[in-house]
């Protein structure tokens, strides 16, 4: 890692590229502030992680259980049958396993979360770029676009990643029976759907829903929406068992630590410490994005997940402005240098934290506009 000194050779892209390559360990980085990631700010204040600490020397020194039973540990947490649901070494593992077993074309919302078409070959992925000035698009776009373009299967992150978009639950509903009456198989990644007004009721994690909509699957990181990235852990569930079945013997044996095990353990007595955070979660965004709407030189877009999807305006530009803030204030954005369907260098995306570190970002944005 290139300590402070090594900051000033690096040209803008070289410094950001060098911290976005490493996906994280930013423990090595001191008072490094990471706007870049997303995670829930508020669940690890629970006691939850002081029952996993005293745990510690027990849970390192043995060997986690097996698929067998991590389904059923992920069934009583998620409310989901066990042979509906498959525990993953984070999102990520599942997302490439099922990539990797989906066959045909895929269609897509751009900008988007890439390691999803990253797995296929570009000729299979039919993208649809909203034509809106803020990203937004709704159930009708989706279906009129991909009625027009067909597809096998159909990618709905929501909220999306990196825009924030967020379709209610009806036009899921509509998007899902869509992709049933043609046979699509219907992906929804509800990384974030936690962080959304009315949290409680808008998740298709329920077996009634999975049944009613066969070809759905969701998959969701428990990473993001409770702030364990460190534990490895996400879900994927369907009521095709066929596929699950499938996808089950296509991860390894040990595919969840004794960590992300024993937090399956023990979850279901914190559920309500988990429904505290995320309403306090949503209080601290709206305080931020009101306060994020007063500089001028970002114009802020709705979001119904745990970041911010900005435009730059003049005088900065994403690359500058985020070099600045690491070089000047030691502090993480993403520039979206990777991300497709957007114009290049005029957007970077921001995660919401807790109220002290969002008003340091919000002191640096304000002395940059002087």
């Amino acid at each position: 890692m290139q300590n402070e000194l090594d900051k000033s050779s690096l040209s803008d892209e070289q410094l950001l590229r060098e911290y976005y390559s490493r996906y994280g360990g930013y423990w090595e980085c001191p008072g490094l502030l990471d706007f870049c990631y997303l995670v829930n700010p508020y669940f690890t204040r629970s006691k939850i992680i002081d029952e996993m600490q005293a745990n510690f020397r027990v849970l390192v020194t043995e060997y986690p259980a097996g698929m067998a039973v991590n389904s059923r540990l992920a069934s009583q947490c998620w409310n989901v049958r066990p042979e509906y649901i498959l525990p993953g070494n984070g999102a990520a593992e599942l997302i490439k396993a099922l990539m990797d077993t989906l066959e045909g074309s895929i269609g897509i919302v751009r900008p988007t979360f890439e390691e999803y078409p990253n797995r296929l070959a570009p000729e299979r992925v039919v993208t649809f770029v909203p034509q809106h000035p803020m990203f937004r698009y709704d159930a009708d776009d989706l279906i009129a676009y991909f009625t027009e373009h067909s597809v096998d299967t159909l990618l709905l992150i929501n909220p999306d990643n990196p825009s924030g978009n967020f379709i209610p639950m009806e036009g899921v509903h509509r998007l899902a029976a869509w992709c049933e009456e043609r046979g699509i198989r219907f992906v929804l990644d509800e990384s974030f759907v936690d962080f959304s007004v009315g949290f409680a009721e808008n998740t298709f994690l329920a077996n009634t829903l999975l049944e009613r909509y066969p070809h759905l699957c969701v998959i969701k990181s428990i990473s993001k929406s409770y702030g364990i990235p460190g534990l490895r852990l996400g879900i994927l569930c369907s009521a095709d068992t066929g596929l699950v079945a499938r996808l089950k013997k296509e991860v390894s044996i040990w595919n969840i630590n004794s960590f992300a095990e024993f937090f399956m353990q023990i979850y279901p007595k914190y559920r309500e410490d988990y429904t505290q955070a995320c309403r306090q979660f949503i209080q601290t965004r709206e305080d931020f994005e009101a306060q994020l709407r007063e500089i001028p030189f970002i114009r802020v877009m709705p979001s119904q997940a745990n970041y911010f999807f900005l435009e730059v305006l003049p005088p900065y530009r994403p690359k500058q402005l985020c070099a600045l803030l690491l070089r000047k204030y030691n502090i993480l954005a993403s520039a979206c240098l990777a991300k497709k369907g957007i114009a290049p260098d005029r957007y970077m995306r921001i995660a919401v934290r807790n109220h002290g570190d969002n008003e340091k970002l919000i002191q640096a944005f304000r002395e940059l506009a002087q």
